[in-house]
């Protein structure tokens, strides 16, 4: 076996307060081996643990972030460096809106890293200038916003357990338009073109999860040509992704609240690509409910 199969390693990084700890404590628990706060310039040294150590590490994950200080500005020289090795490095971002961060501070009455003596979101804006040429290097990019604890370390589950490693995980996420696009998102599709389900009284109240919706939503002209259509045009970028070693691709589909077309079209879009070898799907409904 070789070694870009047998030996990965992951870099997670992303805003303060996005949830790194977190997704560290899930990695360990999926039998990943997590170094924290690495500086950049390690990663060389430290990837050399997959052929040079007694028992070589098959899962290695480095958690960096700005508390690198001057360190931090070279990562992205170092991921460049790397990616010319034999090894199957992945790096995963995370973010989150200025509010949700905002308020995760403002919850533990601690500083942002960066904020010196301004307020916390100058350093949120300031980390977001510094992080942009890495979130245009990460493989995966997860937006934590609307993610509990729990939530998040499921979706680290999900995307980087063992069982899955080899398979591309694909998270399909309906969402409303009028609560804002969702940043994590490769690919959307927006539901609008067809009749909106609100406006039948004895549809309005129920969700696109419930059989009447779903069956009035999927019936609608153009519905059925939509999934058919789409589901081929995604095969061969699913197969392009995996030839390219990208493992996670989120597909949002929105509607205007997200409560009953994007919902009922993510879920039989979700029934159709299980068909497909070689993915693994999972499914999360961001606004459902928020009406």
């Amino acid at each position: 076996m070789s070694l870009q199969r047998k030996h990965e390693l992951l870099i997670v990084t992303g805003m303060s307060g996005a949830g790194r700890s977190t997704v560290g404590n899930a990695l360990e628990d999926l039998g990943w081996y997590v170094v924290d706060n690495l500086p950049p310039q390690m990663l060389g040294p430290i990837s050399d643990l997959f052929t040079l150590a007694k028992n070589p590490l098959p899962r290695l994950a480095v958690v960096i972030d700005v508390r690198g200080g001057e360190f931090f500005s070279e990562l992205s020289e170092h991921l460049t460096q790397l990616r010319t090795r034999e090894i199957n490095l992945r790096v995963l971002f995370l973010e989150a809106t200025d509010s949700a961060l905002v308020k995760r501070f403002e919850s533990v009455r601690r500083p942002h890293p960066l904020q010196g003596n301004g307020t916390i979101l100058d350093g949120i804006s300031d980390e977001r200038t510094k992080l942009l040429g890495i979130r245009e290097l990460a493989d995966v990019i997860i937006d934590t916003s609307d993610l509990n604890v729990h939530q998040l370390s499921t979706k680290i589950s999900d995307g980087f357990s063992l069982s899955q490693t080899r398979k591309l995980q694909i998270s399909i996420l309906s969402f409303g338009f009028k609560y804002g696009l969702p940043t994590d998102a490769d690919l959307v599709a927006d539901m609008r073109f067809l009749p909106n389900p609100f406006w039948v009284d004895e549809l309005r109240a129920l969700n696109g999860e419930d059989k009447q919706v779903s069956d009035f939503v999927l019936a609608q002209e153009g519905a059925s040509e939509f999934l058919e259509n789409y589901i081929g045009t995604l095969k061969p970028v699913l197969q392009g992704f995996i030839r390219e070693n990208k493992r996670y691709v989120t597909i949002a589909i929105g509607c205007t609240g997200g409560k009953h077309r994007s919902v009922a079209m993510s879920l039989a879009l979700a029934t159709a690509l299980e068909a497909i070898d070689d993915v693994a799907v999972t499914i999360r409904h961001r606004d459902l409910g928020k009406e």
